[in-house]
């Protein structure tokens, strides 16, 4: 068992050289698009679907709370926390809408919506996004394997560099803190 857990762990750290490798510009340029949006008064709007769900709450639980600095709160929701209107709008209007109703009540054109889908393949995360797209909000995708069709339809994509979802929702939640680390220095130097 130690040596398979030697093995998951390097396959972790690979990932995150490639990631050194690839896409250090990508991660500096959402944090530049999010201190942009957060300075002209717009809002963060994060979602996904289970595991990326779970990360969605928990970047925007750093940039509303703190992520190391004791500062004021940052607009950042996840679209993933409330049961109530997740479940209202799959029973009434499909599973694919919940995602995409919410951008409609909540969003303008001074917010940017951050999608995260391990595979970039999901429905009610693609729907949103091209509904965003549609509002001229800028949309920013975190996604794995090819980064599917969310890639192609967000402004910004990093796709981390493999096929493994668990590895990929690694990588995630490590480029989220980065930039909540980034966004933070930015806009709150002293």
């Amino acid at each position: 068992m130690q040596k398979r857990i030697e093995e998951i762990l390097t396959e972790s750290i690979n990932i995150k050289k490639q990631i050194i490798a690839g896409t250090i510009d990508i991660i500096e340029k959402i944090a530049h698009q999010i201190c942009t949006t957060l300075r002209r008064g717009g809002k963060i709007i994060i979602f996904g679907n289970g595991g990326s769900a779970a990360d969605a709450q928990h970047i925007a639980a750093e940039f509303v709370g703190r992520f190391q600095k004791e500062r004021r709160g940052l607009a950042a929701i996840a679209l993933t926390a409330n049961t109530s209107i997740l479940t209202a709008l799959g029973n009434d209007y499909g599973y694919e809408s919940i995602f995409k109703r919410q951008i409609e009540a909540l969003a303008d054109k001074k917010d940017i919506v951050l999608a995260i889908s391990t595979s970039g393949t999901a429905k009610n995360v693609n729907e949103a996004v091209k509904f965003a797209v549609s509002l001229d909000i800028q949309t920013i995708a975190l996604s794995g394997k090819d980064g599917g069709e969310l890639a192609k339809l967000s402004d910004t994509s990093l796709i981390v560099p493999s096929d493994v979802t668990a590895r990929i929702q690694e990588a995630h939640i490590t480029v989220g803190h980065i930039i909540c680390q980034l966004v933070e220095e930015e806009l709150f130097e002293n």
